[in-house]
Order: structure tokens, then sequence, then C-alpha cells
């Protein structure tokens, strides 16, 4: 079987979880990269926090997946210099009030819960997803039914 790697990123509230979940439920590996093992918090010169992908792991990730479909979820500051290691780079997208009613009413994830973090969503929105736009080699609406989303992302493992 063919070894392709598809990174799925897009702002919080997009679907990357959901999207991860229906594929794990296909039979097909995917790393939500949203936690301590895949992910540390980092502070930057300027003092600024970011909380980015643990490359040595990443690249271990990507080095060891000899075979089949991986799907790869994250919005990492540092997930660019992982993008040649990608057969593709998935955008999630949808309009800011879904985005914002999803992250409110999601359960595992307590992320978006406060205003302040609901402000971020909406500047990173702003600031961030037009630099994913521009790197991805496909965006995909969410505002289509999870399955519809997900035979997507699934046909890129035959393509």
């Amino acid at each position: 079987m063919a070894r392709v790697r598809v990174l799925v990123t897009g702002m919080s509230g997009t679907g990357k979880s959901s999207v991860a979940r229906e594929l794990a439920t296909r039979g097909h590996r995917t790393v939500d990269t949203d936690d301590d093992h895949w992910s540390h918090w980092v502070r930057h010169p300027d003092g600024e926090r970011d909380w980015v992908w643990r490359e040595d792991r990443m690249s271990e990730l990507l080095d060891g997946h000899d075979g089949g479909a991986l799907y790869v979820s994250g919005c990492k500051s540092n997930q660019g210099l992982f993008y040649p290691r990608f057969d593709h780079v998935v955008l999630l997208s949808a309009p800011a009030e879904l985005m914002l009613a999803r992250v409110v009413a999601r359960a595992d994830n307590p992320f978006g819960k406060r205003p302040e973090e609901r402000a971020a969503i909406l500047a990173d929105l702003a600031a961030v997803e037009p630099l994913l736009r521009a790197t991805s080699t496909l965006e995909i609406d969410t505002t289509a039914p999870l399955p519809e989303v997900v035979d997507r992302l699934e046909a890129l493992s035959h393509a």
C-alpha cells in the first residue's frame, strides 16, 4: 500500500478533531498533535509563549510512517517546517460564527469557553488563516456534513 501523509490544519472550531475521530473509525492512522506528547510551550525572545510541535517527535512520526495513510491534525506556528514531508496540506475552514458555536458547545476541549479565548480565535482567523490558505494544497469548507468532509480527505489516500 502506498504511503500518504496528510496534514489537516485550520483554526479552532473548524473540525480537526471531529475529522480525526471519523478517519480513525474508518481505519486510518490519525495523530492529533494538540497534546503534551506532540506539542509543548516555548517562549520566544519577545516574551510571547507559543504552543509548538516537538520537532524531534514529529520527525520520528513522519520518518516512521511506512505504509498506508497517515492523517496528522494540528495548527502550530512551526508546522511549515514539515510541509515538504507531507503529500497534502489540507486547510479546514468554516465561517467565524460556526467556529465559535462549535468551540462553545464542545465537551472534549476547554479552549474557547472564555471570551478572551474566543477573541483570540477571531484574531487568528484574520491573521493566521490567510497564511494557511496560501500554503495549503486543498481547502475544505466544513459547513458540509462530517461524512462528506472525511470522504474528501479519505480520497487523498487513493490519489
